[in-house]
């Protein structure tokens, strides 16, 4: 009995952002080990867990998908490119990289709309406000960095932004969450 509740193009959807969602693990890994290898401990752990997190992204696409009775198509990963130049560097990429993940769940968002799979559109919507989260602290770590003296920060700077990261939270505060008593 087929009990597939996804279209064929939702599905081919779904399984190519899980694909990204894991690529995003990839990158965040490398970028973690480059850290490292810097030096830059805190760094690191901070971008090993947010390889963590892009991980459970994934499998939480590849449930989806099953627990919908479609099928899930594993494809190769692409590299996740060149090692960063500085810490700067790495946290541009960072950016980029979830402006481009969102990008994804955004298109899988209107294609749920348009087909009018509400159980994938209410889905989504959990990664919509994960993607807000995620792009505010990446830029909020750029403009620490700006503030740190960017691609020329000092040694002194950086060991500061180091052990701060040690300790960020995973996720950002976000504006639906502030209030006049909690601005």
């Amino acid at each position: 009995m087929n009990t597939n509740r996804l279209s064929p193009s939702i599905t081919a959807s779904l399984n190519a952002q899980m694909t990204k969602e894991a690529h995003a693990s990839q990158i965040y890994l490398s970028y973690a080990s480059w850290a490292q290898s810097e030096g830059y401990d805190g760094i690191a752990n901070f971008l090993f867990r947010h390889a963590k997190e892009e991980r459970n992204h994934m499998m939480k696409f590849l449930e989806y998908i099953l627990e919908r009775g479609a099928r899930v198509k594993i494809d190769a990963i692409p590299e996740p490119g060149p090692d960063p130049l500085h810490v700067q560097d790495c946290f541009e990429k960072v950016f980029q990289q979830e402006l481009d993940n969102t990008k994804g769940i955004y298109q899988l968002v209107k294609q749920s709309f348009t087909e009018e799979d509400w159980a994938t559109w209410n889905f989504m919507q959990w990664f919509v406000k994960e993607q807000t989260e995620e792009e505010t602290l990446a830029i909020n770590l750029l403009d620490k960095i700006k503030i740190a003296g960017g691609a020329q920060a000092s040694s002194d700077a950086l060991y500061a932004l180091d052990r701060d990261l040690e300790k960020t939270p995973d996720d950002a505060e976000l504006a639906e969450d502030k209030s006049q008593d909690n601005p």
